[in-house]
């Protein structure tokens, strides 16, 4: 996925620095800060309409991966009557949610709220991040990095749906089956389980990340496609490390369903960095 294409979600910055205009560090100081209380206005507004639904929110989208009847489990069970492996199925999730603190409903519901915020307001948030940055590169610089408003929301998505379909439900599935003695019941915190969902969730987003940061990377001159080739078999381990920090679980299906896609992004994070740095050597050539 190229990074040098202009789609729709990267607007014009109206407010982009006057052509030779210098700014002071003050002033540079005073722009960031109405960027980041933009920035902050748009995670308040996203908490407070979350919290307004807070209700609906809970039953339908974060107690839902606790659900046996939850889409993630359904296809699981379609994919083992296909195979002839019914052990797929979940029919039973074995924990009950608790909360054992007067304030503990509310916390939670604000907790909740802000990172439901965050996860909707993170386009516009990057957006004002990008806007204060972009002035600051030069021409090349700037025409290389278009579209990265687009990429990086996309990305950042696509990571939240993997993290919240695919490995928060097998996570969480495991560890509440998962008894030393039948005689010990699961009875969780209200705050452990949205722990595990929230951490699951927002680490696949960041993982999902690769190929930008071997852009930023290839674009400074730190890393190239080569080294990346080379480093090839090392890369992968690395992927599945990192693979077995994000799942909380020692299933091995969990650990390769989240690694699969991130080797999958570095092979794409090669194509960018070899497009990259054939780009700077033609940029080069003409200088």
């Amino acid at each position: 996925m190229p990074l040098d294409q202009t789609p729709y979600f990267d607007y014009d910055d109206d407010e982009q620095e006057k052509e030779g205009k210098e700014m002071g560090f003050l002033d540079h100081l005073e722009e960031l800060r109405w960027h980041l209380i933009r920035a902050a206005i748009s995670i308040v507004f996203f908490m407070v309409f979350a919290f307004i639904f807070i209700g609906d929110i809970y039953n339908k989208v974060i107690l839902a991966p606790a659900k046996p009847d939850f889409w993630t489990y359904r296809m699981m069970c379609k994919l083992g009557n296909l195979v002839g492996a019914p052990g797929l199925c979940v029919d039973k999730l074995n924990f009950e949610l608790m909360s054992r603190e007067v304030s503990g409903q509310f916390v939670m519901a604000l907790t909740s709220a802000a990172i439901i915020g965050l996860v909707f307001a993170f386009p516009y948030v990057f957006w004002e991040i990008w806007r204060f940055v972009k002035p600051g590169l030069k021409p090349s610089e700037s025409k290389s990095a278009r579209g990265a408003v687009f990429y990086v929301t996309f990305l950042f998505f696509s990571g939240v749906f993997f993290g919240y379909y695919i490995v928060s439900p097998l996570a969480i599935n495991f560890l509440v089956n998962f008894q030393i003695d039948p005689s010990i019941k699961n009875q969780f915190d209200i705050g452990s389980y949205i722990s595990i969902l929230a951490t699951l969730t927002l680490a696949c987003g960041v993982a999902f990340q690769l190929p930008v940061a071997i852009f930023v990377l290839t674009k400074i001159g730190v890393i190239g496609p080569a080294f990346m080739r080379t480093y090839r078999k090392h890369a992968v381990v690395v992927i599945l490390i990192v693979a077995a920090v994000i799942t909380p679980s020692p299933d091995v299906t969990s650990q390769l369903l989240v690694a699969f896609p991130l080797y999958i992004l570095y092979e794409i994070s090669i194509i960018i960095s070899a497009r990259e740095e054939k780009r700077k050597l033609a940029e080069e050539q003409l200088a």
